[in-house]
């Protein structure tokens, strides 16, 4: 399948079910800083609860509903990017992401969700792509700004997580407006995505 280099020796791939071990090695990792974000770190847990987890990503990719890649750097799987819903009808997706601590701090989430919006938006007539994420989350809506999204607005505790209902905020990008979407990659990238690791968050959507 392809391969699309990211930088400093970071690929971006599809991630599917044949994958799952090596995706619960990740997992395994990844676990204590990803699962506040994404809800189903914590139930990929076992192969089969990890395999189950690729395999409803496979499925929406059969269904063009969704897609799911990862993010390998030197060749070690590290955090991935996906459409968790994809609507090419509506012209409506919305893109996730999560990143163990190894990946953090080299721009590489900001980089891949460039390459699926770009595809979203240019490939298949996308007009309008959403970015979920809670408000104490501040390095993914850090990521967001990066990529030039508006913050529409909070759904409030919608999100149950332990117990917790947390609000969720609102980000798009139209597509009249990913013209200048390279603009904000610079050093500062780096720099904002390490702030939010010394704050203790995961990048992660």
């Amino acid at each position: 399948m392809f391969t699309v280099p990211l930088a400093g020796g970071a690929e971006l791939r599809p991630l599917e079910p044949w994958q799952a071990a090596e995706f619960l090695e990740h997992m395994d990792r990844a676990r204590a800083t990803v699962d506040p974000w994404i809800p189903w770190a914590g139930v990929s847990t076992d192969l089969d609860t990890a395999t189950a987890t690729l395999q409803r990503y496979a499925d929406l990719a059969a269904r063009d509903a969704g897609r799911l890649f990862g993010i390998w750097l030197d060749g070690t799987l590290v955090g991935g990017t996906m459409f968790v819903a994809f609507n090419a009808e509506a012209g409506t997706c919305e893109i996730g992401c999560w990143l163990e601590p190894a990946g953090q701090g080299r721009g590489l989430i900001t980089m891949a969700v460039r390459r699926l919006i770009d595809w979203a938006v240019h490939t298949r007539g996308i007009h309008r792509v959403e970015w979920r994420c809670r408000p104490d989350n501040t390095a993914s809506s850090a990521v967001a700004r990066r990529l030039g999204m508006h913050r529409d607005g909070v759904l409030r505790e919608v999100a149950p997580y332990r117990g917790v209902r947390h609000d969720l905020e609102i980000w798009s990008l139209l597509a009249g407006e990913t013209a200048d979407e390279s603009a904000g990659e610079s050093a500062d990238e780096s720099a904002g995505e390490t702030a939010g690791e010394s704050a203790g968050e995961s990048i992660a959507s």
